[in-house]
């Protein structure tokens, strides 16, 4: 069975590439990632990237007179690559038209709270600031608002009395990038469908077997 196409998009640190590389390398996904891009040079993501022997690049928004342009050469060298699956990992930009309308509803994003509660960049922060006694992570498909698609996959995480942020933090994104290979993992093995809000794993005839 040939691997599914993975093609992940980083911002910095590269922790939850870094776990996708080792699932992909143990063989529990399924899959092979085909490249890395990412929004800067010189990120740790894109070197353990190229440590792995992955093929990379960067698409800067500042190299493009209009966001618009950046939108369609990201698009364009997404889609050089064949994905699959486009996988946002940490990746800190906003998709534009030309990408959403490429990637619809092949494009995942996750995100450390239980969305839609604290979107944004600091879900943990303002998980704890609020006062939450349970909060977690979320993975989701990506659409043209801030991290507002529809959910596919979510993981609880208990918050403790003693919490501060970088305690909560190390927890959450723990559970996160265990919940992002194995939502990875059960989409190539079973395929995904989308009815408004809803994503279901599985393929039709699965699906209505379960319902019965």
């Amino acid at each position: 069975m040939v691997p599914s196409r993975l093609v992940v998009l980083v911002s910095g640190e590269g922790t939850l590439l870094q776990h996708l590389i080792d699932a992909c390398t143990a063989g529990s996904l399924g899959a092979q990632i085909v490249a890395v891009g990412a929004d800067r040079d010189g990120t740790r993501a894109i070197s353990r990237a190229q440590t792995a022997g992955i093929e990379t690049f960067v698409c800067r928004v500042g190299d493009y007179a209009e966001r618009a342009q950046w939108d369609q050469m990201l698009t364009r060298t997404c889609a050089s690559f064949s994905p699959d699956l486009v996988i946002s990992a940490g990746f800190l930009k906003l998709f534009g038209p030309a990408f959403l309308d490429e990637f619809a509803e092949r494009c995942i994003n996750s995100h450390p709270a239980l969305l839609p509660s604290f979107p944004g960049l600091h879900g943990v922060r303002d998980a704890l600031a609020y006062g939450v006694k349970v909060t977690g992570c979320t993975v989701f498909l990506v659409d043209a608002g801030l991290d507002s698609g529809p959910v596919i996959a979510q993981a609880a995480v208990p918050v403790s009395d003693d919490d501060d942020e970088e305690s909560l933090r190390e927890r959450v994104k723990s559970a996160e990038r265990t919940l992002l290979a194995d939502t990875v993992s059960a989409m190539i093995a079973g395929g995904w469908s989308v009815s408004g809000r809803r994503v279901r794993i599985g393929r039709p005839s699965e699906l209505a077997e379960t319902a019965r």
